[in-house]
């Protein structure tokens, strides 16, 4: 014979728990008398058939017609108040979930006119709330069957909402503020996203509370990262290995930055370019005797592989600029032979 529940208790502090179904497993066998007790900062709700049929708040509860008629119409008439009828009870946390954490594991990617390869690759993390607003509508849209339902189960769902939103607000940003402006907002951005975002909150059962950035950031791709993203073609590439060559030649140990910082930044191109082969102002004369050096040490005429060297980047990255036509060479037979003015044009842009 099933076991009846005379009294229905979770007594926890649910830290980690939203829902927690009792029984876990199962349903319970209930009847008109049953007492039900619902904690501060919880909502139980009944359901049966997959059909919410009532809510209780804080306190304690006795299951009579009265108070959940719905379920007792399903039951049919109580004969002596006895008759044993089953239902499946949700305990729903109504705390609020405090200091969640959120970051971007890709960059951003904002327009930045006029600076540079006119993008600016952007990362961001911060903290996020949120409580269960509607706990019929969140057990209904998101728990479904299962006994327990932890933070960690939804967390990577409300931060796909959210850095969706952030990627818009940046976009929508970005199109009138420059990346220096955008970093500098980081409340006006962050109260943006908490209210573009309420609705898919509320479309769970959710209000979102809260929602800070603690820092946006440039990113610090490297070249061959942003050319893998498409974002860079292989002159613009080449040139930033070969001046990222030059400046390393040209400072000293252990210091500066290199180009990996000035791209996340937006710097200009023509500037980071510049700066590579001429050097920071402490250092303009080391690097134009190194810029020099280098210019002695190639041949008149050089093949893929010699200019590679000098470019200090791979064989095949040398053949596919000829391809594409950005470096100029001769193909003798099926040999390619580069001059030293054609790779020195290509250096200049």
């Amino acid at each position: 014979m099933a076991r009846i529940f005379d009294v229905v208790e979770y007594a926890s502090e649910m830290k980690d728990e939203i829902v927690h179904r009792f029984p876990e497993t199962g349903v319970a066998d209930l009847r008109i008398g049953s007492q039900v007790i619902v904690r501060e900062s919880q909502k139980v709700v009944f359901f049966r058939d997959g059909k919410a049929l009532d809510e209780f708040g804080p306190g304690r509860h006795t299951i009579v017609t009265a108070n959940i008629p719905l379920l007792v119409d399903l039951v049919g008439k109580a004969f002596n108040d006895r008759t044993p009828f089953t239902a499946e009870v949700y305990y729903v946390s109504m705390r609020e979930f405090a200091d969640q954490k959120w970051g971007t594991p890709q960059p951003i990617l904002v327009r930045n006119p006029g600076m540079g390869l006119g993008v600016a690759l952007l990362q961001g993390f911060g903290s996020y709330s949120f409580q269960v607003k509607d706990a019929q509508q969140f057990v209904t849209q998101i728990v479904g069957a299962n006994g327990i339902y932890r933070m960690n189960e939804i967390e990577a769902r409300l931060r796909s909402m959210l850095l969706s939103k952030l990627q818009d607000i940046l976009g929508e940003t970005g199109a009138t503020r420059s990346v220096a402006d955008i970093i500098g907002l980081t409340e006006e951005i962050g109260a943006a996203v908490r209210a573009k975002v309420q609705d898919d909150f509320a479309a769970i059962g959710l209000l979102l509370k809260s929602f800070y950035i603690s820092n946006i950031k440039p990113s610090e791709k490297s070249a061959e990262e942003l050319r893998a993203m498409g974002m860079l073609d292989m002159q613009t590439y080449t040139q930033l290995q070969a001046a990222d060559a030059l400046r390393e030649a040209a400072r000293n140990e252990g210091g500066g930055a290199g180009l990996t910082a000035g791209i996340g930044a937006g710097v200009g191109l023509g500037n980071v370019i510049t700066q590579s082969l001429s050097g920071m102002s402490g250092t303009s004369n080391s690097a134009a005797s190194q810029t020099q050096a280098a210019s002695n040490g190639m041949s008149d005429v050089m093949t893929p592989g010699e200019a590679a060297n000098v470019l200090r980047v791979s064989e095949e990255d040398v053949i596919a600029a000829i391809q594409a036509g950005d470096l100029k060479a001769r193909k003798i037979g099926s040999a390619y032979r580069i001059s030293k003015s054609a790779l020195e044009d290509f250096l200049k842009g």
